[in-house]
């Protein structure tokens, strides 16, 4: 009887194995058909630039490294690459995998570098939320799913809003797929697509034209439009009143009056 029962719990697993199987099956074509799409959108896009003469998206250099030890030095969650400095790796650039973001070398070696990841809590990068493009922050909090802080008051976040990096400050791309918005307590936080405790190989990104610094001496609009810089108008003198002509006699002045004299106070002379 007992091994009756294995027997009958083993084909109950063959079949839940066999209807597992068939599911993944099907979820990788839907996923080659939608890789087909992307691939010809993408050619599609990069003609319509050329032909429009658009200047090109900014190119990516990537190192593909391998992630050899997990430290809770210098943070709580810290991931160890076998790449550094000889392979072009610079603190900040961005680490991905095959599903999105991670996080952003934090210290490059030699041949090694420190990664501090999304859900640190001393990680906070730029994002931009789609739909719509609305700029925010993203802020670890040592929890599997950062927050979310916006920049502006008038902004609205709903669940299932996707989180790309935006870019600002010139160390990340644009556009790398981070995670989608979900509602948690009331609160809004990411749901992160990539799993920094299941990676295992990634690829560290750095842009091959970063933008520009502002030049140090920067010119006016009418210098550079080849006119003379405007100069400003000195303001016109306040006006004085005119002084009195010399010539006009001055009155004189009234004369102060005097005590009488009296009989008492006469020389002697007079009496």
């Amino acid at each position: 009887m007992v091994q009756f029962d294995r027997w009958v719990g083993s084909v109950d697993e063959l079949f839940t194995i066999y209807q597992e199987n068939l599911r993944l099956k099907d979820e990788n074509a839907r996923l080659r058909q939608w890789r087909n799409v992307a691939v010809v959108m993408q050619d599609r896009v990069t003609r319509y630039q050329s032909l429009l003469h658009a200047v090109p998206d900014l190119g990516i250099d990537s190192v593909l490294a391998r992630v050899i030890g997990r430290a809770s030095r210098p943070f709580l969650e810290t991931m160890i690459l076998d790449a550094g400095s000889a392979n072009n790796i610079k603190p900040g650039q961005a680490v991905v995998d095959a599903r999105g973001m991670i996080g952003r070398i934090y210290l490059a070696g030699s041949h090694t570098s420190w990664v501090i990841l999304l859900t640190d809590l001393n990680s906070r990068i730029p994002v931009s939320v789609s739909p719509g493009n609305r700029q925010a922050i993203m802020v670890g909090d040592n929890t599997a799913m950062p927050s979310l802080d916006t920049l502006s008051q008038i902004v609205t976040l709903r669940a299932g809003d996707q989180i790309v990096s935006s870019g600002d400050g010139g160390l990340l791309p644009p556009g790398l797929p981070i995670g989608t918005v979900v509602e948690q307590d009331g609160k809004y936080r990411v749901a992160l697509l990539a799993d920094a405790a299941s990676s295992e190989d990634v690829e560290v990104l750095a842009f091959r034209k970063p933008p520009e610094q502002l030049p140090a001496t920067v010119q006016l609009p009418s210098e550079a439009a080849g006119l003379p810089p405007a100069t400003a108008t000195p303001p016109a003198p306040a006006a004085v009143a005119p002084a009195a002509p010399s010539h006009v006699a001055k009155a004189p002045p009234a004369a102060t009056p005097q005590p009488p004299v009296s009989s008492a106070d006469q020389p002697d002379e007079d009496r």
